[in-house]
């Protein structure tokens, strides 16, 4: 993708290390977006951490949330420590690398070492079974690295008791395998220290979901052999560019495309690779943009796909933008004509700080707080009471062979009695032109991958944008846009019995009951707030087809 030319309705901006095409259904309402950008100098007063530019509500949290801006420069001193502790693992023969973190702090990680091909084991799951194969396999090769910002991330935190289990079980010390990223002076530090861990801090003045640049992205991804290095050199060489108050600059020409889009009634936003080689960077992007963006009853619903002739990209709906990230343009062949659009060509480090920009100035233009989470601890707080007997068990509607049925109160039909009769009534209350469907499995992403293809079944059968997401993660991330975002989607939960559960060492619960008490928790957050719910209950990882099949 070089030289200056754009495609018919397409316009471009490119440069060293960069090339940006857009199109747009409203060209008036897009360009107007973008010189207002310009005018109100937002770039450079992201760049100089101005915090008034979400306005005076937002104006506290942003001034603890700027960090972000110049971390390709100042993060270079991690690298150093980071390349020292990497060289004593490696004399250690230990090459086996296992994060335990959630959202922001374990996305970033998997696309960057996805980008530079080594391994990494990322431990984001309550999913039992998930969490035992974590530890079965090869713990005296392992080094745990545990990311929290805080460390009460209960996730990260029953993942660290567990593997210090499994240290101490195998007469190996967790002081010689476990490395915690975590802020200054959170209680996490205060414990890792306590216990002899290595350390490492982050800055405080970042959030999770614009941390990839950070000690969080940098520490897990540089122990697992990535060059983080030239992660952070990429990024530098973008930042004059994204800081500065131009039409050409590729972050306002993003940001005024989502947000010129939203405001028009474009809410969903379609990503995809195209020939990337951090095909990832759609996972990672679905949660900065999806919780920053989804409170206030508005926000931007990210649709991760997996190829280009994927449903919702090919056909897509009228109330979506597409975006595709990586060298190539099949984009401009495969959606021609009037519609909001745009092809991202840049290294996976731009990358990240390109999507960061282009977020916060989305949030800006739509009329929120890109830096809270107002809806995150509703599902949290949920889930605690259950698991603390505050919350009532929730009563199946009925059973269909291996699978049991729960429904929030109030849409499902009365004498509804299988699962596909379940499912059917669901997608009834879909909404034809602006409507939405979440799929949430929490299951073992590995073994279950398979029922991803749901997706795809949901998109062509509904005609509608269909995301697909793993608990516990996804509540990190798109978690927020269900609840504090537009009142538009129906909930579709599948949850089952593990092959066997697991304890949470020195915990009154085991990852089973917490995995359900989140699952529940959110759903009745879901419930509270109106939004209709189904959750199929599978006896067994081997009754998904089930599942699957009614789905169809």
């Amino acid at each position: 993708m070089s030289g200056s030319t754009a495609p018919e309705g397409w316009s471009r901006v490119s440069g060293p290390g960069h090339d940006v095409l857009v199109r747009c259904a409203d060209r008036e309402r897009y360009v107007a977006t973008l010189d207002q950008l310009v005018e109100d100098r937002v770039a450079s007063r992201i760049a100089a951490r101005d915090a008034t530019l979400w306005g005076p509500e937002a104006e506290a949290e942003s001034g603890k949330r700027l960090g972000w801006v110049d971390l390709s420069r100042r993060s270079h001193d991690l690298i150093t420590d980071i390349a020292t502790l990497e060289v004593e693992l490696r004399e250690q023969e230990l090459y086996r690398v296992v994060l335990c973190g959630m959202g922001g702090s374990s996305l970033a990680p998997e696309v960057i070492c996805g980008a530079d091909g080594v391994d990494l084991v990322v431990l984001d799951s309550s999913d039992p079974d998930f969490v035992r194969a974590a530890m079965e396999d090869d713990l005296a090769g392992t080094v745990v690295v545990v990311s929290s910002k805080s460390g009460g991330t209960v996730e990260t935190d029953s993942q660290r008791r567990a593997f210090e289990k499994a240290f101490r079980d195998a007469g190996i010390d967790p002081a010689d395998r476990i490395v915690v990223v975590t802020d200054p002076g959170s209680p996490l530090e205060q414990a890792a220290r306590g216990a002899d861990y290595r350390v490492f801090l982050a800055d405080p003045q970042v959030g999770g979901r614009f941390s990839a640049l950070t000690a969080f992205g940098l520490v897990p991804s540089g122990l697992a052999g990535a060059d983080v290095a030239v992660l952070l050199e990429e990024a530098e060489a973008i930042r004059p560019l994204l800081e500065s108050d131009s039409p050409d600059n590729p972050a306002l020409r993003l940001g005024a495309l989502l947000g010129a889009a939203n405001l028009a009634g474009a809410d969903k936003l379609v990503l995809a690779s195209d020939g990337a080689a951090f095909s990832g960077l759609g996972d990672w992007a679905e949660q900065l943009v999806a919780e920053s963006t989804g409170k206030d009853g508005k926000g931007i619903l990210p649709v991760v796909v997996d190829r280009l002739d994927a449903p919702n990209l090919t056909p897509a709906t009228a109330d979506s933008v597409l975006v595709t990230f990586g060298p190539g343009r099949e984009l401009v062949d495969i959606a021609p004509g009037p519609g909001w659009a745009a092809i991202l060509d840049a290294p996976l480090g731009a990358q990240l700080l390109l999507w960061e920009y282009a977020t916060a100035i989305a949030g800006r233009i739509i009329g929120i707080n890109p830096f809270d989470q107002p809806d995150v601890e509703s599902a949290k707080a949920a889930a605690r009471d259950l698991l603390e007997g505050a919350g009532e068990t929730p009563t199946p509607v009925f059973e269909d062979g291996p699978i049991t049925v729960f429904a929030s109160d109030g849409w499902l039909p009365d004498g509804c009695r299988t699962v596909a009769d379940a499912v059917s009534a669901l997608l009834d209350r879909l909404d034809d032109t602006a409507g939405y469907v979440s799929v949430q499995a929490y299951l073992d992403r590995h073994r279950d991958a398979a029922l991803a293809g749901v997706r795809d079944t949901l998109a062509v059968r509904t005609g509608r944008p269909v995301t697909f997401g793993w608990g516990p993660r996804f509540l990190h991330s798109t978690g927020q846009y269900h609840k504090g975002g537009p009142d538009t989607g129906v909930y579709l939960q599948v949850t089952g019995q593990p092959e066997a559960d697991l304890a949470v060492p020195d915990r009154p619960f085991t990852f089973h009951e917490f995995l359900t008490a989140q699952a529940v928790g959110d759903g009745r957050v879901l419930a509270d707030k109106g939004r209709p719910l189904l959750r199929l209950h599978v006896s067994g990882p081997g009754d998904l087809d089930t599942v699957a099949q009614a789905l169809r």
